[in-house]
Parts: C-alpha cells; sequence; structure tokens
C-alpha cells in the first residue's frame, strides 16, 4: 500500500509572530517546526504501513528549509519526502496550495493520503477537503479511530451527538484529529538513518504546474488592508478604596444599563 502524508512547516510555538507590513503575509523567516496534528498524521501513516506494509511519502509545499521539518517525518520512519519549492509559488492561497498539492499526489498515485487537521498557524481545516475535491477522491475529517480493511477504510469521529462511523472505497482522503495517536518520538538511529533517506525537491515546472495557478497570482483571495484592533478608549479603572462597588454602580446608570 502507497502511503501519503500531507505536512506542512508553520513558525515554531516559542517564535514570535509577525505579518510582514508589504506582502500582508506572515514572516516564514525565523525558526520553523512540523505542524502538530501533521505529525499526528505521519504516526497513523506509519502504523498502517506496519500492518499493511507499503511505502509513507511525505509532501509539503514551502520554502526549501521546509525540508528541515520533512526531515521529522523521515526520523520517524517514513520512507521519503518530496517537498514542492519555488518562487512562484510564495503567497499561495488555499485555492492555489490545492492546485498545486493534488498535483503532485496525483502524481504519487497513493492509495491513502493523510492530513492533519488544521496548521498552527492558520486554523483553515478546509485544505484537506479542497484536495480530495481535485483528485476526485472520498474525503472524511476529524477521524480520531481509524480502520483500513482491504479496499475500503473506516474511520470514526466524535460530534456533539455522538459518534459518527464513516466508511469509503480506497484510494481515499483522511483528515485526522490529535486523539487519534500519540506519536513516536525520532530515535537515535531514525535520526541518522533519515539523512540517507530520499529527499527530493520539485519545482512547478517539473510537476507540469502552470505558474499563473499558484502564487499570488492564481490565489482567488487578496489581502487589502492590516491592522492592530481598536483600543478600549471607554475603559474605565476603578480602585477598590471601600466604595468600589457604589462606583461600579453608578457607572453602570450613567450607561443606561442597569
Amino acid at each position: 500500500m502507497k502511503i501519503a502524508v500531507c505536512v506542512k512547516q508553520v513558525p515554531d510555538a516559542t517564535a514570535a509572530k509577525r505579518i510582514d507590513p508589504a506582502t500582508h503575509r506572515l514572516d516564514r523567516s525565523g525558526e520553523g517546526a512540523l505542524n502538530t496534528t501533521d505529525v499526528n498524521a505521519i504516526e497513523e501513516a506509519l502504523r498502517v504501513k506496519e500492518a499493511q506494509g507499503g511505502e509513507v511519502v511525505v509532501v509539503s509545499l514551502g520554502p526549501e528549509k521546509a525540508m528541515e521539518s520533512l526531515r521529522k517525518a523521515l526520523a520517524m520512519g517514513a520512507d521519503r519526502a518530496v517537498l514542492v519549492s519555488d518562487a512562484a509559488a510564495a503567497g499561495s492561497d488555499l485555492v492555489a496550495t490545492s492546485s498545486v498539492l493534488a498535483t503532485a499526489l496525483g502524481r504519487e498515485e497513493a492509495d491513502l493520503v493523510f492530513f492533519g487537521q488544521q496548521s498552527g498557524d492558520a486554523d483553515g481545516a478546509v485544505l484537506w477537503s479542497a484536495v480530495a475535491e481535485r483528485l476526485r477522491r472520498p474525503v472524511m475529517s476529524q477521524v480520531a479511530e481509524l480502520t483500513v480493511d482491504g479496499g475500503s477504510v473506516t474511520g470514526k469521529r466524535q460530534t456533539e451527538f455522538g459518534y459518527d462511523v464513516i466508511r469509503a472505497p480506497l484510494p481515499a482522503v483522511v483528515a485526522v484529529s490529535d486523539a487519534i495517536n500519540e506519536p513516536r518520538y525520532p530515535s537515535l538511529k531514525g535520526i541518522m538513518g533519515a539523512k540517507s533517506k530520499p529527499q527530493e525537491t520539485v519545482s512547478l515546472a517539473d510537476l507540469g504546474v502552470d505558474p499563473s495557478t499558484a502564487g499570488e497570482v492564481g490565489s482567488r483571495t487578496t489581502v487589502r488592508a492590516l491592522a492592530p484592533p481598536p483600543g478600549k478608549s471607554d475603559q474605565v479603572k476603578i480602585e477598590d478604596d471601600g466604595s468600589a462597588a457604589e462606583k461600579i454602580v453608578e457607572y453602570l446608570v450613567e450607561k443606561r444599563l442597569i
């Protein structure tokens, strides 16, 4: 069985986040890390491989330094990594990103494609659905329990009304929640072995992707302006000198709230 896992390098959780005022995009020049729920997706892919046999390939779209994060997936046990890195893809929104990733995944022809439920920098939780639509494959999300049996996959997820159990034929796309497993830590042997595993960096041209469908040119959304949240100009601070309760009541009466 061939299993692909879409992963993303996001700004490290300890790093300060800032928006580039010139591009209106998140500044990714600092330290990066593998997206948290993507690690759960990698772990689940490895478990399926251990039970079914086959290969696990991690696929990502990002700058060249994103390969550093993909090496963690290799250290965990993934077999190879494919990074789509191209200056023409910078600034891709959901539409453009899903187009590039779907093309890269189509080249892999995987039986099962895993995603983390959402990324820590955007929290969109819709990319997996867009990619599945482009690949014309069934998709299930928020999966907390997974079973692969023959030519189908069954996922269980919690809802406000109980549990959904969804069954789909392979090939399929699955987005997992962080409740699905406890990811393994890369061993020293795994870290050392990751260096010799295939690590392929491809451009849009390598995939046959028209540059006009990627990056800002191929995006359907535009950020027109950014501004800090407005301050609370009418904020009132009351010091408790024994009369705080009366002052609060007076303030509420003044504002006609009581």
